[in-house]
């Protein structure tokens, strides 16, 4: 499949195009939607009154020639946005988030995959936020091409974030919802 195909495929189609093959997409569960909401709510807050935009989890990004990816959540600061109708994109955000679900393949997909894939496509920050393990993490884009770690935090109040001045991540706050909902999931026996 080309990345072409793979853009004008049914929006009810899942998947990601990995070296020409439509792969199935990471299933998150409701702790996973309730980490993205929580993100998008405070990263659209901060770049909107900036000018800047933030995407949601269907959109359709050629990283390489052969590959697309949808990444749970995109940034772009403000000055630079795709086209607003296209079905692919092909110019990098800012910022690219994934919260990693906790699977074996899909932890590996984010981690090490979707690394590798964002760095070759030009993403300056790739952020990779873990609900199980609770850490945030921020990998900044080198002038070489590749990431370095720039920020690995677990707790408390974060006001310098790489590259987004002025934002504040209370990582407290994030962590203390997903406590309140897998509680509410114990008592339901839900695990």
């Amino acid at each position: 499949m080309t990345l072409a195909e793979w853009a004008a495929i049914d929006e009810d189609e899942p998947g990601e195009l990995v070296d020409g093959v439509l792969v199935e997409e990471e299933v998150p569960n409701y702790i996973h939607e309730t980490v993205v909401t929580w993100l998008v709510a405070l990263l659209r807050a901060w770049v909107s009154a900036r000018g800047g935009l933030v995407g949601g989890s269907e959109a359709k990004f050629a990283v390489r020639a052969r590959r697309g990816r949808k990444p749970d959540l995109s940034v772009y600061f403000p000055g630079r946005a795709p086209p607003g109708r296209a079905p692919l994109i092909r110019l990098p955000p800012d910022i690219m988030v994934e919260v990693v679900t906790p699977t074996p393949r899909d932890a590996r997909r984010d981690r090490v995959e979707k690394l590798d894939d964002y760095a070759a496509f030009g993403v300056r920050y790739y952020w990779i936020v873990d609900p199980e393990l609770r850490t945030l993490e921020i990998f900044e884009l080198g002038a070489d091409g590749r990431y370095t770690h720039a920020l690995g935090a677990t707790e408390g109040r974060l006001s310098d974030v790489p590259g987004c001045t002025g934002l504040s991540v209370d990582l407290d706050e994030l962590w203390s919802e997903v406590d309140r909902l897998a509680a509410v999931q114990s008592e339901d026996g839900d695990e």
